[in-house]
């Protein structure tokens, strides 16, 4: 699952909370999203027609879709939207509901059109801005996301949803001190039946800590987030990750085949297989690598798909550097993320044409954004162009970020130390 699809989630709290009545009885050990999915199906057992409570049950059930990351409570959330709309043609919390489903599809384009045409209808509606902050980010209108975001918290001071999505925008912006102190807000505002909201929130706090190499600390929040929310799929994914950092790959490949159990989408497939390579279990990684190809193969025409890992795998570990491109080319004419300009640019690199690699590069690297990998690539990028200062400079940079992609930015510098011709 997309981090996308987490921070849209966040919205639904306060959607549910006004879109359907008072909790009636339920039993303890249902989760958040469970428990309003009961309680509208409650309400339309009682009442048929009650159009609002279609649309409490589409939210709910979008929102059981992150806890679980089962897609499958997407296309129930549809059809709950549709009965909804039978009712009452055009309602204003089903249409935004409807952009929601756009967004949750990564049809963002098109969900940015759609929130645009609510915004005029309803113009300090919280979650319609951070519907605008949702489609911007992917589509990489940095500066309109911005925009969108400051417009939630100037309608709602302090609101989570607007307080996380400001915080994924410091992050992207390079200001990750920042993008703790807003999540720490978040945090703290969430109610306390909230577990699932406080547990991403609680492992977001653990991959800001993973990017900047404090690794105690992201341990800290991805068992709090367990604990909170236990067996969560977002908590295992970050905690095999700081396993690596420890190079503890075992126990990694162990985390992520947890997560691919609960949560089988392709992008959690290649996490493994990369983990597994790196545990020196050669076999198991080609063929969780290969069962990885087919199954993002099938995805990769949809607009939810893995190609950013599609594009790693053919480049990094597939030897089939055109394939690579082939992808890159079809994402980037979707969107101009950061993290989409970072996989074309290392798609043409691998491609030979490092001079289109950097000019992507530096489209990526202007937004400020502090990762390894990127930092990596474009190093790599420069010792190919034969600017070796610049080279040194991003392969240090990622050095000192100590995380995912620092060590072999360090392996590069010391070859580059190494060469009497450099």
């Amino acid at each position: 699952m997309k981090k996308l699809l987490a921070l849209i989630a966040l919205a639904l709290a306060t959607a549910l909370s006004s879109a359907q009545p008072a909790p009636l009885a339920l039993e303890p050990q249902l989760s958040p999203a469970q428990r309003s999915i009961a309680v509208a199906q409650r309400v339309l057992t009682k009442n048929p027609k009650d159009f609002e409570a279609y649309n409490a049950l589409a939210l709910a059930l979008s929102r059981r879709a992150r806890e679980t990351s089962d897609v499958t409570f997407y296309t129930q959330a549809e059809e709950a939207l549709q009965k909804s709309f039978a009712i009452s043609p055009d309602n204003f919390d089903g249409r935004r509901t409807e952009v929601w489903l756009l967004l949750g599809k990564h049809e963002f384009g098109a969900a940015l059109e759609e929130a645009k045409k609510l915004v005029k209808k309803m113009p300090d509606d919280v979650m319609i801005y951070g519907f605008l902050t949702d489609a911007n980010v992917e589509l990489g209108n940095y500066k309109d996301a911005e925009t969108a975001a400051q417009w939630m918290l100037d309608i709602r001071p302090g609101n989570i949803p607007g307080l996380t999505r400001a915080a994924y925008l410091r992050e992207l912006f390079g200001d990750t001190d920042g993008s703790l102190d807003l999540m720490k807000m978040a945090l703290d505002s969430t109610p306390p039946g909230e577990l699932e909201d406080a547990a991403w929130i609680t492992t977001q706090m653990a991959h800001l800590n993973l990017e900047v190499g404090k690794i105690d600390e992201a341990e800290k929040f991805c068992q709090r987030a367990l604990a909170l929310f236990p067996g969560y799929h977002y908590a295992l994914g970050n905690l095999a990750r700081v396993r690596i950092q420890q190079n503890r790959y075992d126990d990694a490949v162990m985390l992520l085949k947890q997560r691919y159990q609960s949560a089988q989408h392709a992008e959690n497939l290649f996490d493994l297989a990369e983990a597994l390579h790196l545990a020196g279990k050669k076999g198991e990684a080609q063929l969780a690598f290969s069962e990885f190809e087919r199954k993002s193969l099938l995805e990769t025409n949809r607009a939810d798909n893995s190609n950013h890992e599609l594009i790693f795998y053919y480049a990094d570990y597939a030897n089939e550097p055109s394939k690579a491109l082939e992808v890159a080319q079809r994402e980037i004419a979707r969107r101009h993320d950061v993290f989409t300009l970072d996989s074309y640019a290392w798609a043409l690199h691998a491609n030979g044409q490092d001079v289109e690699a950097r000019k992507q590069m530096e489209a990526a690297l202007v937004v400020g954004t502090r990762s390894a990998k990127l930092f990596r690539h474009a190093g790599e990028i420069a010792i190919h162009l034969g600017d070796l200062a610049g080279a040194r400079h991003f392969l240090q940079l990622a050095v000192q970020l100590n995380s995912a992609g620092s060590e072999q930015a360090r392996l590069e510098l010391l070859k580059l130390d190494q060469d009497p011709a450099k």
